[in-house]
């Protein structure tokens, strides 16, 4: 029985033994233009955040500090991101953050699947003389204590450790990779993306989701990468090709993952639709969110800009500068407007007698006079004229050229206003 207690000194020894990689390649195509230039790792979230904060913030928190993150499509934002907020680590200490551009080692080939980005990156990783590797997915939000999967791994005498989370069937199907696993949870099989998911024994309306978060014995990793490398027919993927490969004959086991800071159900966010982007940012509204960005036992960390607070003017009866269930970042200026039930990045500007109303609104947006907007996604660096009523009919949204999402939110963009468009 693995022991549930492991001590601190047994998980340091395990964390500095670990070599975290994170996956952040990918464009994220349901988003749309939101991420028509930059990579979805990049796109703002929660005020404040990238995405990619949240697996490095839980690297660091976890003790793993040798990371590498492995980039792809559009990278310059995500790239100078990690490079402003991440870069300060010291590699004579036995820490760092390196950023692994696409750079074809081993192939003329960009990266095909998500194994092969971790196979063309072999040579660095053996460099680093791991004793195991841990691939993260670098575009979904949550807090994870990764040293409880690392100690789950070890104590198993797992070849691969896979981490799940337990999701509805309604929403695993076509969308996540789904396992079968036993009473010890050993992985008995495994589908990627099934229309019809196996749903877990004791609950047939739920089953187990891979959360793209694997452990592996770093020989073990590359005898499999290698191997499929030389399959002709493989996508090059970890779903799709080497953990099925793998079941049968060695050790692969299933981690579920559990909520180590709440009673609550763990927090998982893919955010990879414009609805999904939107709802997780409202959630973050509440007064008790299921994701608590103020805990300071477990910091999100960022590259923070030194700006100005967030400032409120003018009180009379006709314009009133006001924000109610919001978070309004630095930098904002909320002049004789009305800010309510929204997210502010930094630097946003609304101004008198305007109204914003469920709306995420990314930094460096000026909303000018008399506008209304609502239940929408404005994209950093939008100006948007006066007068403008955004959100309030969709027919006449889609006129304007704006997307309206299958969940009735107007997503706005510089192009979509003639503006010029550029790298985030």
């Amino acid at each position: 029985m693995p022991n549930m207690n492991p001590s601190p000194r047994y998980i340091s020894n395990l964390t500095r033994e670990t070599y975290a990689l994170i996956l952040a390649g990918g464009r994220g195509s349901r988003l749309h233009e939101l991420t028509d230039w930059r990579a979805k790792p990049s796109l703002y979230f929660g005020g404040k955040f990238r995405i990619i904060d949240f697996p490095l913030s839980n690297c660091i928190n976890s003790g793993i500090r040798r990371i590498g993150v492995v980039t792809q499509y559009k990278s310059h934002s995500l790239i100078r991101h990690v490079m402003r907020g991440w870069g300060h680590f010291k590699k004579e200490l036995g820490e760092s953050v390196e950023i692994l551009p696409a750079s074809q080692r081993y192939s003329e080939s960009w990266y095909k699947g998500t194994a092969d980005a971790v196979f063309q990156n072999i040579d660095i990783i053996r460099h680093e003389l791991p004793k195991y590797v841990m691939i993260l997915s670098g575009d979904h939000v949550y807090r994870m204590d990764y040293a409880g999967l690392l100690a789950a791994h070890a104590e198993s005498g797992a070849d691969m450790t896979v981490s799940c989370l337990e999701v509805p069937v309604a929403e695993a199907a076509g969308a996540f990779g789904v396992v079968e696993v036993d009473e010890r949870n050993k992985i008995l099989g495994f589908e990627e993306k099934p229309e019809l998911p196996k749903h877990l024994p004791e609950n047939p309306e739920m089953c187990l989701a891979s959360m793209g978060n694997y452990v592996f014995n770093t020989e073990f990793l590359f005898e499999q990468l290698k191997k499929d490398a030389m399959n002709e027919n493989s996508d090059r993927d970890f779903g799709k090709d080497i953990i099925p490969s793998i079941i049968e004959g060695h050790e692969v086991y299933a981690h579920p993952f559990r909520s180590g800071f709440t009673d609550e159900e763990a927090y998982w966010r893919d955010v990879g639709t414009l609805d999904s982007f939107w709802q997780a940012n409202m959630e973050l509204l509440s007064p008790t969110p299921a994701l608590n960005l103020y805990d300071a036992k477990w910091p999100i960390w960022t590259f923070q800009e030194q700006l100005p607070p967030a400032k409120f003017v003018f009180d009379d009866d006709e314009r009133r500068g006001m924000a109610v269930d919001s978070i309004v970042s630095g930098g904002c200026i909320i002049s004789g407007s009305t800010v309510r039930r929204s997210v502010l990045f930094n630097e946003v500007q609304v101004c008198s007698y305007s109204t914003v109303e469920n709306a995420v609104v990314l930094p460096d947006v000026v909303v000018l006079r008399h506008c209304q907007i609502k239940n929408a996604i404005l994209d950093r660096g939008c100006i948007i004229p006066e007068g403008t009523v955004i959100g309030h009919d969709h027919d006449h949204d889609r006129a304007r050229g704006f997307r309206v999402s299958e969940g009735g939110i107007t997503l706005v963009t510089r192009d979509m206003l003639g503006l010029p468009v550029g790298y985030e």
